[in-house]
């Protein structure tokens, strides 16, 4: 077996990248990858050289894959570093640059070793292998492997890779009919309250109506990326994708775009970007172009619920952080990330934190279950 190391993902077939991928998660897909490539979202300039590596057989086919990429910083992964980075500096190392394997600027879980619809766990041991060699051989600090699945962790852990846990919150189907049933399962206040916020946006005169990929044109995309835009630099910062991308990746891979706008006299005045999976919506952005109360609680989360119900979607992962969430009916839900450091006093003391921080957030999971705005059986 042969492993490559490819500069840009075009240098992979697509049609053997997906095949190992899998057709579940299209932020993994070879066309989304592609368009930020292509697009410059992607590239040493913004941080992320692309190193994928590839396993290869005898008669030289592809076997395996991973998203890797060489990183001189941290921004756009999700998972935090910079006090890991900053105790480098103090002892006078690099931690930079590094080794990381994700989707960029998407902190969604998804495989990160591609062997087939089953995993293989050779290949996939092969990988983790042949990625921390390739961290050796550039002499780089360490090797993030961030928002693996559940069902990679043990194999990570066999290799010695120290697991850090995370929360997000997410909405699962409980097989509702619709929005009024899923809201017969709060509490009256939380339900209450719920209904307060839809009726709210109604009363402002605001209309949604949601647009696939494939019916958008160019000039619902520049609106829609205008308003996304503004949420940004409110943040004092620019979007990590550039509108050329969404228009590379609503070319080639239309049918999983959602996008949502909200309406009032003909006017576009808010939306949200979804990318819609297997069983899953994962909600990426929003933007607004005026303050409206509630109207960020109706765009991101009570429209995505709705047409989760409607289409038959078992998931709804509306993005990090936001404890308001869970008052949305959206609960704790655990994600990972593996990491390898090459300076074994430094991994040492990174695999001591990140086993005090993971009783830390499983205190802090079983404390925002108990707020959660579903009936308790004694209700």
């Amino acid at each position: 077996m042969k492993a490559h190391i490819h500069d840009a993902i075009a240098e992979i077939p697509a049609a053997d990248w997906n095949r190992l991928a899998g057709p579940d998660y299209p932020f993994l897909q070879h066309e989304f990858l592609l368009a930020a490539e292509e697009s410059g979202s992607v590239s040493p300039e913004t941080g992320w050289q692309p190193c994928h590596l590839t396993l290869h057989d005898r008669d030289n086919n592809i076997v395996a894959a991973m998203p890797l990429y060489e990183k001189n910083q941290s921004w756009g992964e999700f998972v935090f570093d910079w006090g890991w980075a900053e105790a480098y500096q103090r002892a006078g190392l690099q931690y930079y640059p590094k080794l990381v394997s994700a989707v960029p600027f998407t902190p969604a879980s998804s495989r990160r070793l591609l062997t087939g619809p089953e995993q293989n766990p050779e290949l996939a041991g092969a990988l983790i292998t042949q990625a921390i060699g390739l961290a050796q051989r550039r002499e780089l600090s360490s090797l993030h492997i961030l928002f693996p699945m559940p069902g990679e962790i043990p194999l990570l852990q066999q290799h010695k890779l120290l697991l850090r846990k995370d929360c997000q919150f997410h909405w699962r189907n409980q097989g509702y009919a619709d929005f009024l049933e899923f809201l017969e399962n709060f509490s009256a206040a939380k339900r209450k309250k719920a209904r307060r916020e839809r009726r709210r946006i109604h009363d402002n005169g605001i209309a949604f109506r949601w647009i696939s990929g494939e019916t958008m044109d160019q000039d619902t995309w520049a609106r829609v990326y205008e308003l996304i835009s503004i949420t940004f630099m409110r943040r004092r910062s620019l979007p990590y994708f550039n509108l050329n991308f969404f228009q590379v990746l609503t070319s080639r891979q239309n049918s999983s775009i959602k996008v949502l706008v909200g309406e009032r006299d003909n006017r576009i005045i808010c939306t949200a970007l979804f990318i819609q999976g297997s069983d899953t919506l994962y909600g990426r952005y929003w933007g607004a172009a005026e303050y409206v109360s509630g109207l960020h609680f109706e765009t991101c989360y009570y429209q995505g619920i709705e047409y989760c119900i409607k289409h038959g979607l078992n998931y709804f992962e509306p993005g990090t952080q936001g404890e308001h969430k869970v008052s949305r009916g959206f609960l704790p839900a655990a994600t990972w990330s593996a990491h390898w450091l090459a300076h074994p006093d430094f991994n040492e003391a990174v695999g001591e934190f990140v086993a005090a921080e993971q009783r830390y957030v499983d205190s802090y999971m079983d404390d925002v279950n108990a707020h959660s705005p579903f009936r308790r059986a004694d209700q």
